[in-house]
């Protein structure tokens, strides 16, 4: 592809990409995967706190998207769209875990997985309170039921207008703007314990 043709797919909406895409443009759709992959990948890891699941349920969310293009109608945002079926491959995980209520060994064991150390030496305990405060905060969201996570997670990590979330969600806004509240309300408490 020239660097022409790169330029151009930038000036896209993720609507027109979809358009395109639907009209058998793959580069439109490797686009529309330049744009989501990461959001997706932080949005479901808040979900099922484990990175190589999230990665497996956001590359399960691309492969239906791609092979579900021709579903998506433009009554509603390409992001609502993806984002639902993100957030029911997550809640679809979740009850799987509930139902095998088994241990997670992703993370023992691997001896080929990498795992970044910070040079902490100039000041160390920020290093420790950082990495702290961010298991404490996972933790705190592991901890909120789901129809409390999934709207403090579109709104204050994924940035999404309550509009989108409402739609995600498929539940009213006054609903979302509620369990935000109430989310909100519960972190603060348990982050202070």
């Amino acid at each position: 592809m020239s660097f022409q043709k790169m330029a151009n797919q930038f000036q896209f909406t993720d609507e027109e990409l979809m358009a395109r895409f639907q009209s058998g443009d793959e580069n439109a759709y490797n686009e529309l995967v330049f744009r989501y992959r990461d959001r997706l990948i932080n949005f479901i890891y808040r979900f099922v706190n484990d990175m190589e699941q999230a990665e497996d349920i956001v590359q399960d969310t691309l492969k239906k998207v791609f092979t579900h293009r021709h579903y998506y109608k433009e009554i509603a945002k390409v992001s609502t769209w993806i984002y639902t079926i993100a957030g029911n491959y997550a809640k679809t995980e979740l009850r799987k875990r509930k139902r095998r209520k088994t241990i997670q060994l992703s993370h023992m064991g691997k001896e080929d997985k990498v795992y970044e150390i910070p040079d902490l030496e100039q000041e160390p305990d920020i290093g420790v309170h950082v990495q702290f405060s961010e298991q404490k905060i996972q933790n705190a969201l592991q901890s909120l039921p789901d129809h409390f996570r999934s709207p403090v997670i579109l709104r204050d990590i994924q940035e999404l207008s309550y509009e989108d979330i409402s739609k995600i969600l498929d539940v009213p806004l006054g609903t979302v703007k509620s369990r935000i509240n109430r989310a909100r309300q519960q972190l603060k408490s348990k982050l202070k314990e």
